[in-house]
C-alpha cells in the first residue's frame, strides 16, 4: 500500500486541480493499492497536522475547476526555519507528520517559493515530487508551467477591452500585469493585446524615452496609446540605487504602484489624459485555459509515474515539449528572468514597441 500526501502552496492559479486530477487520475489507474492524502492550505496543513483522505470521487469533475480544492497559503521560505509565535520548529513539525502518517511521497504543487521548501524537505529525508505552477512563468528548468497560458489570456482580455475606450476618449491608457521579479506575463501580453508601450522589472526604463515614444505617436496621428506595464516594473534611477536605498525610498512613496507614479509622469510630460486599469487577481481567477489543462494533465500523469518508481526529489519540467524530471536542487533558488537579448523583445522592437530602454 502506497500512501502519497499531496499539497497547493502559494498564490493559487488555473490548473491546480488540473493537475491535482493528473496526477490522481494515473496513480488510480496503475496502482490498485493506492491512499492518496489532501493536505489542506499548503505547508500550513503540513506543519499543523490538517489532511483529509481522498477519494477517487473527489478528483472527478475538477478539470475545468479554477483554484484549488485542498487551498493554499503562503509560507514564506525565510521563515520556514523560524519557530512560530508558539515556539514550534517548523521543520521538525512537517517531518514529524509525514513520518506520523507514513507517508511514501508527499507531491508538491508551487511556485519559487514552494520549490525551495521542497528541496529542504528532500535534504530532511522526505521523498518529494513536484509540479511548477504559476501564472509569472519564471520557474528555471521548464519551459512552461501551468496557469501562464490561462492568465495570459486574462491579462490579453484586459488590454484588448481597453482599445475602444482608449480609442473613444483619446487617452493614454495602462494595464499593469502581475509579475514583481519577472515580466513574461506582461511581455506575452503586451504583444498579444497590441500595446505600444511595453515595461518589464528585466529592463528599466527611462520615463523620458516612453514619453518621446508617445508624443511621436500623437504626431503621426495616433490618438491614443497602451502601455502593458509590470508591477514589477522600474525605473533606470530606480535600479541604479542599492537595495538598501531603494528600500528606504520605497515607503516613502505616495503611489499605490508603479502604474500611478508612471501615470503622473507621462501625464506632466505628454499633456494627455493617462488612466489606470489593474486586472489584479482576476489574472490568478476562473477556468483553466485548454493549453492549461493538457499541460497539467500530462505534468501530473507524469509524476505519478515517478511516485509509482520511486524516482524522487525531482521536479517535473516542460523541455522542447517533451516532459523531464529535473533535480530539485538544481531548480530550487533559481529565477527564470526575461533576457534583455529575449528575441521576442527584438522582434518587438521591429514592430515599433517601445521598452522605454
Amino acid at each position: 500500500m502506497k500512501k502519497i500526501g499531496i499539497l497547493t502552496s502559494g498564490g493559487d492559479c488555473q490548473s491546480l486541480n488540473a493537475a491535482m486530477r493528473g496526477v490522481a487520475k494515473a496513480l488510480y489507474e496503475k496502482e490498485a493499492e493506492i491512499e492518496i492524502y489532501g493536505i489542506l492550505d499548503g505547508y500550513k496543513g503540513l506543519i499543523y497536522g490538517n489532511r483529509k483522505k481522498m477519494k477517487p470521487s473527489d478528483f472527478s469533475g475538477i478539470l475545468t475547476i479554477g483554484g484549488t480544492i485542498l487551498g493554499t497559503s503562503r509560507q514564506p521560505f525565510k521563515q520556514m526555519q523560524v519557530p512560530d509565535e508558539q515556539g514550534l520548529d517548523k521543520v521538525k513539525a512537517m517531518k514529524n507528520h509525514y513520518r506520523k502518517w507514513k507517508l511514501d511521497c508527499l507531491v508538491i504543487l508551487g511556485g519559487n517559493g514552494t520549490h525551495k521548501t521542497a528541496n529542504l524537505l528532500k535534504q530532511e529525508g522526505l521523498n518529494v515530487v513536484t509540479l511548477p505552477k504559476t501564472i509569472d512563468n519564471d520557474i528555471w528548468g521548464t519551459d512552461m508551467t501551468f496557469g501562464f497560458h490561462s492568465a495570459l489570456d486574462i491579462a490579453t482580455h484586459a488590454i484588448d477591452c481597453i482599445h475602444t475606450t482608449a480609442a473613444s476618449h483619446s487617452r493614454i491608457f495602462i494595464v499593469e500585469v502581475m509579475g514583481h521579479k519577472t515580466g513574461w506575463l506582461t511581455l506575452h501580453a503586451g504583444i498579444a493585446g497590441g500595446a505600444d508601450v511595453i515595461l518589464l522589472p528585466e529592463l528599466p526604463y527611462d520615463i523620458h524615452k516612453v514619453a518621446d515614444a508617445l508624443k511621436q505617436r500623437t504626431e503621426n496621428g495616433k490618438h491614443f496609446s497602451i502601455l502593458a506595464v509590470a508591477e514589477g516594473a522600474i525605473s533606470k534611477e530606480d535600479a541604479a540605487l542599492t537595495r538598501s536605498e531603494y528600500k528606504k525610498k520605497k515607503p516613502r512613496n505616495t503611489y499605490p504602484s508603479i502604474a500611478y507614479e508612471i501615470a503622473d509622469q507621462l501625464a506632466a510630460e505628454t499633456g494627455q489624459e493617462v488612466r489606470i486599469t489593474i486586472p489584479g487577481h482576476t489574472q490568478r481567477g476562473g477556468s483553466p485555459n485548454a493549453y492549461d489543462r493538457v499541460l497539467a494533465s500530462r505534468l501530473g500523469s507524469f509524476a505519478a509515474q515517478l511516485i509509482l518508481e520511486e524516482h524522487y526529489g525531482f521536479m517535473v519540467a516542460l523541455r522542447e515539449g517533451k516532459l523531464v524530471a529535473l533535480p530539485l536542487e538544481e531548480v530550487s533558488g533559481k529565477l527564470k528572468t526575461v533576457p534583455p537579448e529575449h528575441e521576442m523583445i527584438a522582434q518587438a522592437k521591429e514592430i515599433g514597441i517601445c521598452f522605454g530602454n
